[in-house]
């Protein structure tokens, strides 16, 4: 359990790459995962801890993300797929299990939308619900849009211990804030403007391949509440729920070893 972690570089449009964390055979069944906005591939740095030895495990930090190149457009989950496609076809990948976490959730539905020959499968961790036209995302318009740099770190710490059910580890959480603040403002305020516009409540229908939402019962965020995520179940024809008691919003950093061996379960039955 758990391989070495390697780091390496991507280019995925003129001018941009970004770092790609990666474990596990490359002839393994490979599964992709994407972070929320604000964080990195460290976000699933618990998670690969625990992943299995078979598994082909790919987390790049997105466009703008962590130690990723900051370019001046890009940042909408269209842009995202496109980069995600890239870092798959740079790494020989031709089908992957693809998961995301919160706002990476989103872009993993779009790519079993818009890429469904090379998607065998989509994690949803955290989802929130579509951002267009909603009104708990309106309520967050003004807080991203005065965003400044230097973004204050205190406003991100609080931020993030609000996504913990429990008390959050200590070198966990400082990491986790170090990374957001890698993050510029203006990187933030287009990626939240991306997800404003983003919207494909009516082709949910058209997700072709198994699906596994994951919701921990202490998210209280009322972007990813329970209804939403009984929403998705019946909108995507092919899904199923795992609620983890006593977690909040981000199970992956509260339950690794548990969204671990669910995704690993997951991927070993579509593959």
């Amino acid at each position: 359990m758990g391989s070495a972690v390697a780091v390496r570089r991507i280019w995925v449009d003129d001018g941009v790459s970004l770092p790609v964390a990666e474990c596990g055979p490359e002839s393994g069944p490979c599964v992709l995962l994407v972070h929320g906005m604000g964080d990195s591939w460290r976000s699933y740095a618990p998670v690969l801890e625990h992943m299995p030895d078979d598994l082909r495990v790919v987390v790049p930090s997105l466009r703008g993300h962590g130690d990723a190149d900051r370019p001046d457009q890009g940042y909408t989950p269209t842009g995202f797929v496109s980069d995600l496609v890239a870092v798959l076809d740079d790494l020989g990948v031709e089908q992957a299990v693809i998961g995301g976490h919160s706002s990476g959730a989103l872009v993993a539905q779009l790519f079993a939308i818009v890429h469904p020959g090379r998607c065998l499968g989509i994690v949803l961790v955290g989802a929130p619900r579509m951002m267009r036209g909603n009104p708990d995302a309106a309520a967050l318009d003004a807080m991203f849009a005065t965003l400044e740099d230097p973004v204050d770190a205190d406003f991100v710490r609080g931020f993030t211990e609000k996504l913990f059910a429990g008390t959050p580890p200590p070198e966990f959480l400082d990491m986790q804030v170090a990374e957001t603040l890698k993050v510029p403002a203006r990187v933030i305020r287009a990626t939240w403007a991306g997800l404003r516009a983003f919207d494909i409540s009516s082709e949910l229908g058209h997700i072709g391949v198994p699906t596994l939402i994951i919701w921990g019962d202490h998210d209280h965020l009322a972007l990813s509440s329970r209804q939403v995520q009984d929403d998705l179940l019946q909108a995507i024809p092919d899904a199923d729920l795992h609620v983890y008691q006593g977690v909040g919003h981000s199970p992956h950093w509260e339950r690794p070893a548990r969204l671990a061996a669910d995704v690993a379960s997951f991927v070993h039955q579509v593959v």
